[in-house]
């Protein structure tokens, strides 16, 4: 992968990092400013959209945390290289999934045994 590629994603990453923390910065903010003294149908309105508000709260802060482990991958040289068999992940799927850390084959096999393994449990 060249400069001007590596440069294209760094950007990508920072501004996608950015919008998750002005994100989250809006829920926390809606959180800290909920009246409590509203009648029960309110209360319960309320937190069944916090319930939402923090399960989605939760996967952005993951997401959080595979965009700055891709930044530091961008420094270290090793950004766009399949984590388990050292190939380029490809242009294509880090235009989709700019965090990914696997190349297509190696994910499909890690789906294919989580499914598996699943299946196993009765899940």
């Amino acid at each position: 992968m060249n400069t001007t590629q590596l440069d294209f994603f760094r950007q990508r990453l920072l501004s996608e990092r950015a919008e998750l923390e002005a994100h989250l910065k809006e829920v926390k903010m809606a959180i800290a400013s909920h009246e409590r003294d509203s009648d029960e149908a309110d209360q319960a309105s309320f937190e069944e959209e916090l319930r939402l508000a923090l399960r989605q709260a939760d996967r952005e802060s993951r997401l959080m945390t595979n965009i700055d482990s891709a930044l530091k991958r961008i420094e270290s040289g090793e950004y766009g290289f399949c984590e388990e068999t050292g190939e380029p992940i490809g242009i294509p799927r880090l235009l989709f999934r700019p965090t990914a850390k696997l190349c297509i084959e190696a994910k499909e096999r890690q789906e294919r045994k989580e499914h598996h393994y699943r299946k196993a449990r009765g899940e």
